[in-house]
């Protein structure tokens, strides 16, 4: 693989990186010096909480390489399948791939929240019961749902180089919309976009909240698919069933032994699928319910 290349696509996430640090410093000073009443006071950081996400994301890095190495490979395959080939510089096709990375990162989102496989990788980003830029970087170590959900697009001709740079600006941008300290925007940019109004909502754990708000950039999937909700309260923020833990291995992969458990347990080939590709939560008829 050409070495020049491999840094391009991942350039933008490197850069960002400081500016990541960065806001979540003069988030903790703006948080340090909220005077506002203690019961609309952001619940700011803690420590411990904080820590563990920066090591997740740090942790992501790593995971992240070896997603695009290999999803690279495919990619280029299919794309190779294709007699059209997209343009590469041209303003038309950078739109067109942003907008259609972010359809892929709604529906790839949506099935892992949906669907208890997707979820055992996801839920490890949902389990802080703290929201701010540091929760931002609570990322999985297994990436794989958006691969499935973007094969598609080597194949309308995008060069699969550009999935990596429109999703890393697409990673970018839903950095800065994890935070308290941000109110409702004007209602067009409310309208059209993730906010953090709307991001909260999807943080949040109160019933109303659950499965809400899954857009990256844009809110309008969201809208038309019928998942939008509208930020109504404070939300609370975590699993519905709080991990009690901050050991990186238990956050990032104890769900899928709960899964390896419920299947050994199970009687009958439906409930072994039920367990897999159910929704989270989901139990056999006559079983209690256990809750996410």
């Amino acid at each position: 693989m050409d070495a020049p290349f491999w840094a391009e696509i991942n350039v933008p996430l490197l850069v960002a990186l400081p500016f990541f640090l960065l806001f979540i410093g003069i988030e903790v000073l703006t948080l340090a010096h909220d005077d506002s009443p203690e019961d609309e006071r952001p619940r700011g950081y803690l420590f411990r909480d904080a820590r563990t996400s920066i090591s997740m994301g740090l942790g992501s890095l790593v995971s992240m390489v070896i997603f695009k190495l290999a999803t690279l490979v495919v990619y280029v395959a299919l794309w190779q399948l294709v007699p059209w080939k997209l343009p590469a510089d041209t303003w038309w096709s950078w739109a067109a791939m942003l907008v259609l990375v972010d359809l892929g990162w709604y529906c790839a989102h949506r099935f892992a929240h949906r669907v208890r496989l997707g979820w055992a990788g996801h839920q490890a980003h949902h389990s802080s019961e703290y929201f701010n830029f540091g929760t931002a970087l609570r990322q999985k170590w297994n990436p794989w749902t958006e691969a499935l959900f973007w094969l598609p697009l080597p194949l309308l001709g995008f060069p699969p180089w550009m999935i990596y740079i429109a999703f890393s600006f697409n990673l970018i941008y839903q950095f800065f919309i994890h935070t308290e300290t941000v109110g409702k925007l004007p209602a067009p940019i409310e309208l059209v976009f993730n906010t953090p109004s709307h991001h909260r909502v999807h943080h949040g754990s109160d019933p109303e909240y659950l499965d809400k708000n899954y857009g990256g950039i844009l809110i309008v999937w969201d809208r038309l698919f019928g998942s939008f909700q509208e930020e109504l309260h404070r939300p609370r923020y975590g699993l519905t069933k709080p991990v009690d833990t901050y050991n990186l291995l238990k956050l990032q992969y104890g769900e899928y032994a709960r899964i390896v458990k419920d299947v050994r347990s199970a009687r009958t080939w439906r409930e072994r699928l039920g367990y897999v590709f159910g929704p989270p939560g989901w139990e056999p008829a006559a079983r209690e319910t256990v809750p996410r």
